[in-house]
Formats: structure tokens, sequence, C-alpha cells
């Protein structure tokens, strides 16, 4: 039903004499009043969203908005349609093999027509889109400071510091400087086979003999065994005596602690005091401490006829790890109990431990006292624990914990800076020298093909010697000597292999 309006319109139209006229005009009356386009027509009240555009028009200007929103006015809707109808006509991802004659000759002839149109059209496809965004964002004001952009730089520029600093400023070779063959070298964790003396002499345990190797001289000789032990005896500890390097003491398997004079080749006594193998040894001066697999320590005094001290008993399983203090003041002791004691100086057969710490989560055997800061000291665990843990030895606590991936068999500070060297089992039978206190990795020593069981350094601190389970020692020049070392240091580290040329070159000496 049509409005009263245009039936007044149709009315007036029938009667007027120019009937063409009033039915054209009649035609645009319909098409316009029924169009979306009109708005002459409509009611008096506004929808919701105009409403809350015009007064957003109001509030911030027509310009402005809080959405990104494509422009229509900026679109091209012929090149829009153009580049529609070019894509549906093209063939796709079907090859030209996979086409017919005839299907090429269609795709040819509209490649023809899209040229054709491009050129008289002037549309550039690769420039048209379906939505464009002209209006750019609104910038922000000067005074605006974008605080991601600050925290974001400032971390990259901390990041490229940090990774500009090098960790060290010396050379570390990755091979070994020297190899010694080892055959029956023992593979047991829980033994410490390995000792450098101050007067440059290398100690080895291989099975049931102890061998020295004079790493001036380069030669080997045997010093004592214990065949007559029986066939099971084997030795099970050595330690050269702090000072001097005259005296070596021998711990065997049957429980027996053995104080040799080395260069006299003579044994000057046995002592008592384990009734079972003695796995490590530490020197204090006089004071020698044993630790045992009957789960004590005994102290001897190696000057006196009744050299047994004290007997020390704290742990439930055998001691695998003894160290005493630069200060001679505090000993520390690691066992397969899993648990790190500290005994002082004075602790008689009485005595209870100053602190007993019970972090690790497997043996303690490698234990280091640091050579730069009193009362530090660096413990590994096993397999199990993996860690490398730092203690205030003054009030127990815990310092750092490192996990290293591997079991940890030894550990050896470097005399001239802070760094600390540790040597693994199980998986990666590798050295791994540390920057402390960050515990950056510095350095990885491969080469050893079995758990590096012990390490040792050499008397002038720039060398050290490791010993694997493949039967094998191996000499690295892994510390650097300080700046203000002596030239009878510096010869001393020439003198580790013979002459510098010598000992650039890696060669194989059997010691046995």
């Amino acid at each position: 039903m049509l409005p009263a309006h245009l039936h007044l319109i149709l009315a007036h139209s029938l009667c007027s004499p120019n009937m063409t006229s009033n039915v054209v005009d009649f035609e645009d009356i319909l098409n316009n009043g029924f169009s979306d386009a009109n708005t002459s027509i409509r009611s008096g009240a506004r929808a919701r969203w105009e409403r809350k555009a015009q007064d957003e028009d109001r509030k911030f200007g027509s310009s402005l908005s809080d959405r990104f929103i494509p422009n229509r006015a900026a679109m091209d809707l012929e090149k829009s349609s153009h580049a529609i109808i070019s894509d549906r006509e093209s063939i796709g991802d079907r090859t030209d093999s996979e086409l017919s004659d005839d299907e090429h000759t269609s795709d040819s002839v509209a490649s023809d027509m899209s040229e054709y149109k491009t050129s008289l059209l002037g549309i550039d496809d690769s420039k048209s889109r379906i939505l464009s965004f002209s209006d750019k964002a609104p910038a922000p004001k000067g005074d605006t400071v974008n605080n991601l952009e600050v925290l974001y730089s400032a971390s990259s520029t901390s990041r490229k510091n940090k990774s500009s600093t090098r960790l060290v400023n010396r050379h570390i070779p990755s091979a070994p400087t020297r190899i010694l063959d080892a055959p029956d070298l023992m593979d047991d964790y829980y033994l410490n086979l390995l000792s450098w003396s101050d007067t440059n002499v290398l100690a080895v345990a291989l099975s049931q003999t102890v061998y020295l190797w004079n790493a001036e001289t380069g030669a080997i000789d045997e010093l004592c065994n214990v065949e007559s032990d029986g066939a099971d005896a084997h030795i099970s500890s050595v330690s050269w005596i702090q000072e001097g390097g005259g005296h070596l003491a021998v711990g065997t398997s049957a429980g027996k602690t053995l104080l040799w004079d080395v260069r006299a080749q003579k044994q000057l006594r046995k002592m008592d005091g384990h009734t079972d193998r003695i796995g490590a040894l530490a020197w204090n001066r006089h004071i020698l401490s044993s630790g045992g697999r009957d789960n004590i320590i005994v102290n001897h005094d190696v000057r006196i006829a009744e050299h047994k001290t004290a007997t020390l008993s704290c742990h439930t399983q055998e001691v695998c790890g003894l160290a005493w203090s630069p200060d001679g003041m505090t000993l520390a002791s690691g066992a397969n109990d899993n648990k790190l004691c500290l005994w002082d100086a004075t602790a008689s057969s009485s005595s209870r431990p100053r602190f007993q710490l019970t972090e690790h989560q497997a043996a303690v055997k490698a234990l280091a006292w640091s050579p730069h800061e009193r009362n530090l000291l660096a413990t590994g665990g096993g397999t199990a624990d993996r860690c490398i843990k730092f203690w205030n030895t003054q009030t127990g606590s815990l310092l750092n914990s490192v996990d290293t991936g591997s079991q940890v068999c030894a550990l050896q500070w470097n005399p001239f800076e802070k760094e600390i060297l540790s040597s693994h089992g199980f998986a990666r039978n590798q050295l791994c020298l540390w920057k402390y206190p960050t515990m950056a990795k510095v350095k990885e020593l491969d080469g050893h093909t079995a758990r590096v069981l012990h390490m040792a350094v050499s008397p002038d601190g720039t060398s050290v010697v490791s010993a694997a389970a493949d039967e094998t020692l191996r000499f690295w020049d892994v510390f650097a000597p300080s700046s203000k070392s002596h030239t009878g240091k510096r010869g001393a580290a020439e003198s580790v292999g013979g002459t510098k040329s010598k000992q650039l070159r890696t060669m194989h000496t059997r010691i046995r």
C-alpha cells in the first residue's frame, strides 16, 4: 500500500497533460523513496550508536578515535573488484603439465584481458587492497615516555656488555700437554690415589704398588708394594707431607697407615687404628688424619710413639674425603653417608663435630679449601647429587650450590685467581673450570674416556694432573701464574716436562 503523499502525486500526474514527464517523475520518487539513502523520512529518535558517535565527536573531535578501523574513503572498490575477478580467473596451484590445451588457451586469453584492463584502468595489482588503513595512529604527546622501550633497551645493553666481558684474559689449551699411561689404576670412587709434592714428585698408586714420577727428570721409581698382604691387597690412598716433600703417607686396604722416607727409600713406621681400608689421608703439619671404611677418622701425631691422638666418630658410612684448612684450625670430612662434618683442630675422641651438614644427596668425596678467602670450603657430591656447594665454615651456612650435571669426583682451586676446577664422572668424564663466585663456566677440558677420579696441582700452581679410570694421567696447563710470580716459579713451570719445548708436545710415557 502506497503512502498518502504518493497517492496524491499519482492522481495529479494522471490528470496532467504532460503524461510522459509525470511518469518519469513518479519513477524517480519510487526509486528514491524506498532507498536506504533517503534520510528525509525517519523517526525523531536516533539510534543509540548514532547518539554515542555524535557525543564522541563533540568530546574529542571527529579526527580522533580510540580504535584503528578501516577507512572506506581510502578504498578503491574498482581495483578491489578487478583483483577478485583476476584471482577467480586464475588457474590456482595446478602446473602447466596438468592443464589441457583448452585450459591453456583460456588462461592465455584471461591473462591478455587482465593486462588490457590494467593498462586501460591504470590499475596496479601489486598495490591494490580490499581493506586499507590510510589514517595512521595518532602520535603520542611530546612528553610521553615509552617505558617498555627504555626497559628493553637497557636490558639489551646490559646483556651486550655482559657477553662482551671475557671471563679470562689468558689462553687455556684444550689439549693436555702430556699423557702418562697408568695401568691397573683402580676404578673406585672412594679412594685417593694421586698426590703431587712440593719437590715436584708425583706419587700414584697402581693396584698394589706406589710409583714416583719425577716431573723434572722424567724418572720413574717404585716406592713400595703390599703384595705380601695377599692377592686382594691394594694401596687405597697416598698423601705427601705439606712441607719438605720428603715423606709420603700410604694407606692400605688392610687398614694400616705407612709413613715412608722417600729420599732414603725407607719405611719409617706402620700405624694402626683402623679395621678396614683407608681411603682418605690429610696432613696438618705433623698431624696425619686418616679416614676409613670403618666410618672413623684417626688423628696421628707422627712424632711420638703413641701416635693416635684422637678417634673421631660421626659418620655412619665409609669416609672418602678429608681436607685440613690452610690455617690448620678445621678438618673437613666427607663420607658415603652424604654428610659433611667440620671438626676443630682440638677435637678429642669424645668430641662432636662443629657442624654436620646434610645438604648433599650423595657421597661427599671432593673437598677443597679456598686459598683466597678464609673459612670458604667447596664440596662436591656423587652421581645422585652432582652439585658443587660452597660453605662458610665459620657459621655452617650454605653460600651457593651449582648443579654440574655430572658426578663430582675432585676439586682444585686456582692458587692465583678466584677459579675452581672440577673433575667429573658420569656422564661427561671431563674437567670444568668455573669462575667464582658467579660460577660461570670458563672452560671444558675433554680427553678422558672414563670418569676422572683424582686431581693434583703442581708445586708452582700452573699445571693440574688428572687421573681417570681409563688408566691415563693427563697434564693440563689450566692455571696461569700471577703477574707477581718469581722467576724461580716460572722456571719450575718449564721444568715440569724437562724443557718447555718438551712440555708443549703431547707424548706418552708408561709408568709401569
